[in-house]
């Protein structure tokens, strides 16, 4: 049986990480085989990308650059580590997607959308993540949770970019069924018996699906 993908999306100081322990956690307690990862990068080629789109460059980055070497990082990703872990049984649990990318580069960055979603049928087709959690934070708390911290790049950016990511991510979420937002303005507990609830419902949800399918 095919692997479930499972994603979880939000701006900087939202909680992605720690969060994501949160989900292998109540995976590793249900007995579910998963494999963790993110994006960009999880593999070699796709790190190095990473690396180059984040990378303070003295030169000005073009935005349709920034979003070509993230799509790029998607296919190596796609065609080396999820497609085969989902193949094989395997849950996949991944740090952002594709919908970052139409948060921070179509919102954030105002590129046509159109473009984005060439983009996306040309790198993974109708593939979709089954589960994205969207940890949702006001620009301004987001901004004084990552104050001290040393910025890459994309950290850098202006609050009115991450006004436009965040805009870009609650339309997404209203469009798409499949996303769950869990206010991450919480104390950290709240969010992540959020996160934890959300998982529970979907294997236990993905339980029933299976089922129906034997």
């Amino acid at each position: 049986m095919r692997g479930q993908f499972i994603t979880l999306e939000g701006s900087e100081g939202a909680g992605k990480s720690t969060n994501v322990d949160s989900v292998c956690a109540t995976l590793d307690n249900a007995g579910i085989r998963y494999l963790r990862t993110r994006e960009p990068g999880g593999t070699p080629m796709a790190e190095a990308l990473r690396e180059s789109m984040l990378h303070k460059w003295e030169e000005q980055v073009d935005a349709l650059a920034e979003l070509l070497l993230v799509f790029a990082a998607r296919a190596q990703h796609l065609t080396n580590v999820i497609e085969p872990a989902l193949d094989r049984g395997q849950w996949v649990v991944c740090d952002r997607f594709t919908d970052a990318s139409f948060a921070y580069q179509g919102y954030g960055r105002q590129l046509d959308l159109e473009k984005l979603e060439t983009l996306e049928s040309w790198v993974h087709g109708s593939l979709q993540p089954d589960l994205s959690l969207y940890l949702d934070l006001e620009p301004d708390i987001a901004e004084a949770r990552i104050a001290e911290r040393e910025k890459d790049r994309m950290e850098e950016e202006q609050r009115a970019f991450f006004i436009r990511v965040r805009e870009g991510y609650l339309a997404r979420a209203k469009q798409f069924e499949r996303i769950v937002t869990i206010n991450a303005g919480q104390p950290l507990a709240a969010v992540q018996a959020d996160v934890c609830t959300a998982i529970n419902r979907f294997i236990e949800d993905s339980t029933v699906r299976a089922g129906r399918d034997v």
